[in-house]
């Protein structure tokens, strides 16, 4: 199971379009209402969770995402229930996905530090302060992080988080059942 953690004011684009890729992909993928089971995009999309994070069993997961957008990153950062997944999702070894203002959140705990990672432009000052080692990449994998610069980008995200979870060979059936262009 691949958990995304969704609060008021998340990126739709960065958080629906890697959902799509990956159960595309047969893996399984629940949506996790940080801010209530009906969550609000930072564009006022309303998408409904699958369950509330306080019901995610970290255990059970073998990655999470964070979608960026605004305030949705720092709704996310100021949950005690994705603080303690990262903790638990990084002790385990398990794959930690980041998108656009999101690997602020990653960088603020210290779990980039000597690690390659992008994030949204101004949010990269976060990975800096934090001891990353800045990517021009637009999306960057670094041991078990897997970093993304925004909306702009989703698309190849999400085939990276398929390559990462199911093989490179279903993310190039994937792209090109989509056409995206690489």
């Amino acid at each position: 199971m691949v958990v995304v953690f969704l609060a008021d004011g998340f990126e739709e684009v960065e958080a629906l379009a890697p959902v799509d890729l990956m159960r595309r992909a047969g893996l399984e993928v629940v949506l996790a209402g940080v801010t209530g089971m009906e969550v609000t995009g930072s564009h006022g999309i309303k998408v409904a969770a699958d369950v509330a994070a306080n019901e995610v069993d970290p255990s059970q997961a073998e990655a999470m995402m964070l979608p960026g957008g605004l305030p949705g990153t720092l709704n996310l950062e100021k949950s005690k229930t994705v603080q303690a997944c990262i903790d638990a999702c990084v002790k385990e070894g398990k794959l930690v996905a980041a998108i656009c203002a999101a690997p602020s959140i990653l960088a603020h705990k210290g779990l980039l530090k000597g690690r390659r990672a992008t994030a949204f432009p101004s949010f990269q000052k976060d990975l800096d302060e934090g001891g990353a080692l800045l990517s021009d990449e637009y999306v960057c994998r670094d041991g078990q992080f897997l970093t993304g610069r925004g909306m702009g980008v989703a698309t190849q995200f999400g085939l990276a988080l398929v390559k990462a979870l199911v093989s490179q060979e279903k993310a190039r059936e994937l792209q090109a059942s989509i056409q995206w262009e690489a």
